[in-house]
């Protein structure tokens, strides 16, 4: 009778172990991080976060419209840089403990001369604080989604002009 108590002792450990090892190999899906959305998630290494970084660029792809949240945990102003390839760097300064929504509470970021047409990734060169930055490719979408649909970005007052010729 002994003996049959340790073996059901046993063998419901086994099963027990069995039933919960596999939590201890396999990675589980809620820790690991991931965009939520159509954009991009950027680790600057400095004291800003960018989330949800996407370009909705016209249909020839030329100019388009960054669109990000910008998120400053810290209690000081920072400065977020980023650079595209053959064009000038932008700068974003956000402050303390505040969230510079690009696109929603402020003006997206115009990008003249992007040449890279909707469908496509382009890589830009996020960087803040005093850290080297992150190089991620980021995607290029145009405005047939309704959400982006106000996020095309105008034509300047000129090319309206030459349109009209």
């Amino acid at each position: 009778m002994k003996s049959r108590l340790v073996a059901s002792a046993a063998i419901s450990a086994l099963v027990l172990l069995g039933a919960t090892g596999c939590t201890f190999i396999t990675p589980q899906s809620t820790t690991i991080e991931y965009a939520a959305s159509d954009g991009v998630n950027v680790n600057t290494g400095g004291p800003l976060e960018v989330r949800n970084a996407l370009i909705v660029a016209n249909e020839d792809g030329s100019t388009g419209n960054l669109v990000a949240a910008i998120v400053n945990p810290g209690a000081a102003d920072a400065t977020l840089t980023f650079e595209i390839d053959g064009l000038e760097p932008f700068t974003v300064r956000v402050g303390g403990n505040e969230v510079l929504s690009l696109g929603t509470n402020a003006e997206p970021i115009r990008i003249d001369d992007l040449d890279s047409i909707p469908g496509s990734t382009i890589e830009v060169y996020f960087q803040s604080g005093d850290e080297t930055g992150e190089v991620i490719a980021v995607p290029v979408l145009d405005g047939t989604t309704p959400y982006y649909s106000d996020l095309v970005p105008a034509p300047l007052d000129d090319e309206e002009d030459e349109g009209d010729a």
